[in-house]
C-alpha cells in the first residue's frame, strides 16, 4: 500500500551539489551502486502516481554519505527530490524504519513557523514496488559540514551556525508531541536504560569481533543511569552536523535530515550526543573533534556555554557533566558502527566508505571506557 502526503511542498534538497563544494562538506552523489539498484520503470510509474505535479523523466543518483538507509537524488528537468529506502536483504528488528522517519517529518513540516525539515511527499510500504519500503521527500539545497571545525567559515559565521543548530534543537524539544499525534511514537520514561538495552542487543546481534571494552560498557552502563526526571520530548537520535543542512549562503539551519533513530525520550539524549563534537577523542571518527581546539579563535562556544544557551532556551536544568553521558554516547556510536560492519559483510552497507568507518569501533569503545575510568 502506498500513502501520499497531502501536500508536495516546495521542491528543495539534501545537498546534491556535489563536486563544487569544499571537501569539508558532504552530500556528494554518484552512480547507484549495484546492490542499491532501483528499477527505473517502477520508480517512474510510482512518481507519476503519487508525487503531485511530477513531470518525468527522472535520473537517479545515490548519495555517498549515510550509513544505514539508502538515499537517492532524483532529478527531472524541473524538480529535484530525495528518496530514502531500506537496504535490501535481512534487517535487524526495528532498524531502517523509514516509515517512522516519514511520520515524524510530516508532523514537523506541518508545524507553525516551518520547522527546518524536508517536506515528506509520499510513503510506500509495498516491497513489490522497489524491493523495500521507501519514501520521497523534497530536496532542500544546503551545505552539510562533515568537519565540525568548519574550516571554510569565518569565526562569526561558525558562531552563527552553532547558535542556529542550538536553537533548532531547543525548538525540536519544545514540540508538544502528544498534541500532534505522536503520543505513541515512543515510550516515555527510562530513556537511557531502554537505549542501553537496545544497543547492547543490536551490538550482540551484529557482532563480528570480540571487543572487551564493549563488554565492560554493556555491564557498567545500566548501573550508572542517572535518576529519571520525567522529561520527555521528540528525540532526533543522530543530531550532529552531518545531518544538519546549512543555508547555501547564510549561517542558519534550513533542514534536519536522517530521522531514522527518532523516538520519544529524554532531551539530554540528543544534546549530549550532539555534544560529542566537543568531547569526541581524536582519531576515532571521520567527523573530527573540537577537543583541544582554540574555540575562541574559531568562534565556537565552549561546551559549557553551548549547554547553558540550550538551557536558557528550553528552561531545562540538569547536570551534563556526568561521565555516564559521554561513555553512553560513544558506546552507542560504536554499536551503530557495528551494525554497519555486519552489513558490510553481507554486502549491503549504504556508504561507500563503510570499511573505513567500521575500523573505528574498537577505539570508540576504548575511548568510552576511558571516561568511565576517569570518572
Amino acid at each position: 500500500m502506498c500513502d501520499a502526503a497531502s501536500e508536495a511542498g516546495e521542491q528543495a534538497a539534501m545537498n546534491g551539489g556535489a563536486g563544487t563544494l569544499p571537501k569539508s562538506y558532504i552530500g556528494d552523489v554518484g552512480e547507484v551502486r549495484q546492490f542499491a539498484h532501483i528499477d527505473p520503470r517502477r520508480l517512474e510509474d510510482y512518481l507519476h502516481a503519487y508525487v503531485p505535479g511530477y513531470e518525468g523523466p527522472v535520473s537517479t543518483k545515490q548519495f555517498q554519505g549515510g550509513q544505514s538507509n539508502l538515499t537517492y537524488l532524483l532529478e527531472t528537468r524541473k524538480s529535484k527530490y530525495v528518496l530514502r529506502k531500506q537496504p535490501p536483504g535481512p534487517l535487524l528488528k526495528s532498524a531502517h524504519a523509514v516509515d517512522r522517519e516519514f511520520r515524524v517529518m510530516r508532523v514537523l513540516a506541518g508545524l507553525p513557523g516551518e520547522f527546518p525539515v524536508p517536506q515528506p511527499i509520499a510513503l510506500c510500504d509495498d516491497p513489490s514496488v522497489l524491493g523495500s519500503m521507501f519514501y520521497v521527500m523534497s530536496h532542500v539545497p544546503g551545505r552539510i559540514f562533515w568537519n565540525c571545525r568548519m574550516p571554510d567559515l569565518a569565526p562569526a559565521e561558525r558562531a552563527a551556525v552553532f547558535d542556529s543548530a542550538n536553537q533548532t534543537l531547543a525548538r525540536l524539544h519544545a514540540v508538544d508531541y502528544a498534541a500532534h499525534g505522536l503520543a505513541d511514537f515512543g515510550r516515555p520514561g527510562n530513556y537511557f536504560a531502554r537505549q542501553i538495552a537496545r544497543w547492547s542487543r543490536q551490538y550482540d546481534l551484529s557482532r563480528t569481533q570480540e571487543i572487551p571494552d564493549m563488554e565492560r560498557l554493556i555491564a557498567w552502563l545500566p548501573t550508572a543511569v542517572p535518576a529519571d526526571d520525567g522529561r520527555c520530548t521528540i528525540i532526533h537520535g543522530d543530531y550532529s552536523f552531518h545531518n544538519i543542512l546549512i543555508h547555501p549562503t547564510q549561517p542558519k539551519v534550513v533542514g534536519v535530515v536522517d530521522w531514522e533513530l527518532s523516538t520519544l525520550g529524554h532531551p539530554l539524549g540528543d544534546l549530549m550526543y550532539h555534544a560529542m563534537e566537543w568531547y569526541r577523542p581524536p582519531g576515532v571518527d571521520a567527523r573530527g573533534t573540537l577537543r583541544g581546539e582554540d574555540l575562541a579563535a574559531l568562534g565556537i562556544p565552549t561546551l559549557d556555554d553551548y549547554i547553558r544557551r540550550y538551557s536558557e532556551r528550553t528552561g531545562f536544568d540538569f547536570d551534563a557533566s556526568l561521565p555516564f553521558y559521554r561513555a553512553f554516547n560513544l558506546f552507542r556510536t560504536a554499536a551503530i558502527l557495528q551494525g554497519i560492519a555486519h552489513r558490510l559483510i553481507d554486502g549491503n552497507a549504504a556508504a561507500s566508505n563503510a570499511a573505513e568507518i567500521t575500523a573505528n569501533i574498537r577505539p570508540l569503545a576504548a575511548a568510552a571506557w576511558q571516561f568511565v575510568d576517569a570518572g
